[in-house]
């Protein structure tokens, strides 16, 4: 398995005989009509430079992840199966693609693998009048050398949806969002977003051998500093311990080759003592 953070929730998973894309977005605005927040960064890997994609998965319809020139292009190039939850397929409909709309706990064969539609905690929109009318969703791949998680846009809520990805099988690798938390000073979470230390708890109770951090550092949707939530991340993790190594952040566009499965020692923590470790240290100081 090679990985590829193309930025934001945008990346690029290879295995033997399947290029699977995450909520591909390369415009340099997410929202309608060229207005929405602009790219800090640029994709790490350019649009043209991309492999055949065989499989995107989408999230839900926020324009942050739902890109609808980029996957036009994609889908042009490529006929790639599309696979999201339930609504989003009228939307790609209207631009000429063709997708698979899935119910949370509805599940797809593509290739060699199963793509699981999963709960996770969220909401959708893409205009004055459409609120919650298409589903958000995270995903479960299963593939021959473990499974691939992708949490999509996503606060704690009840915290089963993590459960629920979990029961599917082992996790090799698990992409879990660290960014876009912080509306007021000190804030660690919001409503609809998950920042670093609920995002450590999600890889302590998925059990996953590895994790990768996203949807940071390209566009700025809230108030935090553009590297608080790496640098934030890895405090958490100095607070936590053991076992907490095999998650974290890497460069964008720079492949990564993901270790075979293993059965790592789990981590011991609760949230509550992260954040009192936090408050003692550097995680306080970060804004």
């Amino acid at each position: 398995m090679r990985v590829t953070w193309v930025g934001h929730a945008s990346v690029l998973v290879q295995v033997p005989g399947l290029n699977i894309l995450t909520d591909p977005v390369w415009s340099d605005r997410a929202g309608p009509f060229g207005f929405g927040p602009k790219r800090v960064a640029a994709p790490g890997i350019a649009l043209a430079d991309l492999p055949r994609i065989d499989l995107i998965l989408i999230s839900h319809n926020h324009y942050d992840h739902l890109d609808l020139a980029t996957l036009k292009k994609l889908y042009d190039r490529d006929r790639p199966a599309i696979v999201t939850s339930l609504g989003n397929d009228a939307i790609l409909r209207s631009a000429g693609m063709t997708a698979t709309a899935l119910d949370w706990r509805q599940a797809e064969r593509v290739g060699g693998a199963t793509v699981h539609v999963v709960r996770n905690h969220h909401w959708s929109s893409r205009w004055f009048v459409d609120r919650n009318r298409a589903l958000w969703s995270a995903f479960v791949v299963e593939l021959p050398g473990g499974n691939l998680f992708f949490a999509g846009d996503t606060g704690m809520g009840d915290g089963n949806w993590v459960r629920e990805a979990a029961a599917l099988g082992p996790i090799r690798l698990a992409l879990i969002p660290i960014g876009a938390f912080r509306f007021q000073p000190g804030q660690m979470a919001s409503g609809a977003h998950i920042g670093p230390v609920d995002a450590l708890d999600v890889f302590r109770r998925l059990g996953a051998s590895w994790g990768m951090a996203i949807h940071w550092g390209t566009f700025r949707l809230s108030y935090e500093g553009w590297a608080t939530p790496p640098r934030l991340l890895s405090a958490a993790k100095r607070c936590a311990g053991q076992g907490t190594r095999r998650f974290g952040a890497v460069p964008i566009g720079r492949p990564v080759d993901i270790a075979p499965m293993t059965a790592p020692p789990p981590p011991t923590f609760d949230r509550a003592a992260i954040l009192r470790c936090l408050a003692t240290g550097e995680g306080d100081a970060l804004r």
